[in-house]
Protein backbone atom coordinates (compact mmCIF):
# COMPACT_ATOMS: atom_id res chain seq x y z
CA UNK A 1 0.00 0.00 0.00
CA UNK A 2 1.49 3.51 -1.10
CA UNK A 3 -0.04 6.81 0.34
CA UNK A 4 1.06 10.02 -1.05
CA UNK A 5 -0.05 13.33 0.71
CA UNK A 6 -0.49 16.48 -1.57
CA UNK A 7 -1.93 20.39 -0.67
CA UNK A 8 -0.23 23.58 0.35
CA UNK A 9 2.66 24.07 1.48
CA UNK A 10 1.77 27.54 2.79
CA UNK A 11 -1.40 28.68 4.31
CA UNK A 12 -2.19 32.13 6.02
CA UNK A 13 -3.24 32.46 9.63
CA UNK A 14 -7.54 32.13 10.51
CA UNK A 15 -7.76 30.28 6.71
CA UNK A 16 -8.83 26.59 5.94
CA UNK A 17 -6.51 24.27 5.47
CA UNK A 18 -7.19 21.08 2.65
CA UNK A 19 -4.65 18.10 3.00
CA UNK A 20 -5.52 15.01 0.03
CA UNK A 21 -4.23 11.84 0.70
CA UNK A 22 -4.27 9.33 -2.62
CA UNK A 23 -3.95 5.66 -1.90
CA UNK A 24 -2.63 3.08 -4.08
CA UNK A 25 -2.28 -0.72 -3.99
CA UNK A 26 -4.85 -0.75 -1.90
CA UNK A 27 -8.57 0.28 -1.29
CA UNK A 28 -9.98 2.66 1.56
CA UNK A 29 -13.13 0.35 1.43
CA UNK A 30 -11.19 -2.71 3.01
CA UNK A 31 -12.79 -4.19 6.03
CA UNK A 32 -11.98 -2.90 9.24
CA UNK A 33 -8.84 -0.76 7.49
CA UNK A 34 -8.05 2.80 9.11
CA UNK A 35 -7.01 5.85 7.51
CA UNK A 36 -5.39 8.29 9.18
CA UNK A 37 -4.19 11.53 9.85
CA UNK A 38 -0.93 12.69 11.87
CA UNK A 39 1.39 15.64 12.00
CA UNK A 40 4.47 16.18 13.39
CA UNK A 41 5.30 20.04 14.80
CA UNK A 42 8.67 21.21 14.37
CA UNK A 43 10.82 20.15 17.38
CA UNK A 44 7.98 17.65 18.93
CA UNK A 45 6.64 14.32 18.87
CA UNK A 46 4.18 12.55 16.21
CA UNK A 47 0.09 13.78 16.93
CA UNK A 48 -2.84 11.65 15.83
CA UNK A 49 -5.47 14.25 14.05
CA UNK A 50 -8.36 11.54 13.18
CA UNK A 51 -9.19 8.32 11.43
CA UNK A 52 -11.52 7.59 8.54
CA UNK A 53 -12.72 3.73 8.56
CA UNK A 54 -13.62 1.58 5.85
CA UNK A 55 -17.31 2.24 6.05
CA UNK A 56 -16.68 5.97 6.07
CA UNK A 57 -17.49 6.48 9.91
CA UNK A 58 -14.59 8.99 11.53
CA UNK A 59 -12.83 9.55 14.82
CA UNK A 60 -10.85 13.01 15.95
CA UNK A 61 -8.96 13.47 18.57
CA UNK A 62 -10.44 15.68 20.89
CA UNK A 63 -7.59 18.23 21.26
CA UNK A 64 -8.63 19.83 17.42
CA UNK A 65 -11.97 20.96 19.70
CA UNK A 66 -14.16 20.28 16.02
CA UNK A 67 -11.92 22.33 13.53
CA UNK A 68 -10.75 19.27 11.99
CA UNK A 69 -13.23 17.23 9.07
CA UNK A 70 -11.98 13.88 7.29
CA UNK A 71 -13.71 13.20 4.32
CA UNK A 72 -13.56 10.49 1.59
CA UNK A 73 -13.70 10.06 -2.27
CA UNK A 74 -14.42 6.41 -2.64
CA UNK A 75 -14.63 6.97 -6.42
CA UNK A 76 -10.39 8.34 -6.49
CA UNK A 77 -9.29 5.95 -3.52
CA UNK A 78 -8.66 9.38 -1.85
CA UNK A 79 -9.19 10.92 1.64
CA UNK A 80 -8.63 14.72 2.69
CA UNK A 81 -8.18 16.79 6.03
CA UNK A 82 -9.94 19.83 6.30
CA UNK A 83 -8.50 22.15 9.35
CA UNK A 84 -10.28 25.31 10.27
CA UNK A 85 -8.98 28.59 11.49
CA UNK A 86 -5.82 27.77 11.32
CA UNK A 87 -3.10 28.86 13.56
CA UNK A 88 0.83 29.24 13.32
CA UNK A 89 0.29 26.55 15.94
CA UNK A 90 -0.59 24.18 13.13
CA UNK A 91 2.88 24.37 11.17
CA UNK A 92 3.97 20.69 10.69
CA UNK A 93 4.99 18.02 8.40
CA UNK A 94 1.49 16.21 8.06
CA UNK A 95 1.20 12.20 7.47
CA UNK A 96 -1.42 10.34 6.05
CA UNK A 97 -1.39 6.40 7.34
CA UNK A 98 -3.28 3.21 7.77
CA UNK A 99 -3.53 0.75 9.64
CA UNK A 100 -5.52 -2.83 9.86
CA UNK A 101 -7.96 -2.34 12.82
CA UNK A 102 -8.14 1.07 15.63
CA UNK A 103 -5.60 -0.11 18.02
CA UNK A 104 -3.05 -1.49 15.84
CA UNK A 105 0.43 0.63 15.40
CA UNK A 106 -0.36 2.35 11.60
CA UNK A 107 1.56 0.16 8.83
CA UNK A 108 1.73 2.35 6.13
CA UNK A 109 2.95 5.77 5.95
CA UNK A 110 3.15 8.33 3.14
CA UNK A 111 6.32 10.43 3.00
CA UNK A 112 4.56 13.62 4.73
CA UNK A 113 3.97 17.21 3.37
CA UNK A 114 4.67 19.99 5.10
CA UNK A 115 2.33 22.98 6.00
CA UNK A 116 3.32 26.32 7.29
CA UNK A 117 1.16 28.27 8.71
CA UNK A 118 2.49 32.13 7.95
CA UNK A 119 1.26 35.37 7.05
Amino acid sequence: VQLQESGPGLVKPSQPLSLTCTVSGGSITTASYYWSWIRQPPGKGLEFLGSIDYSGSTYYSPSLKSRASISRDTSKNQFTLQLSSVTPEDTAVYYCACRGSYYSAHEYWGQGAQVTVSS
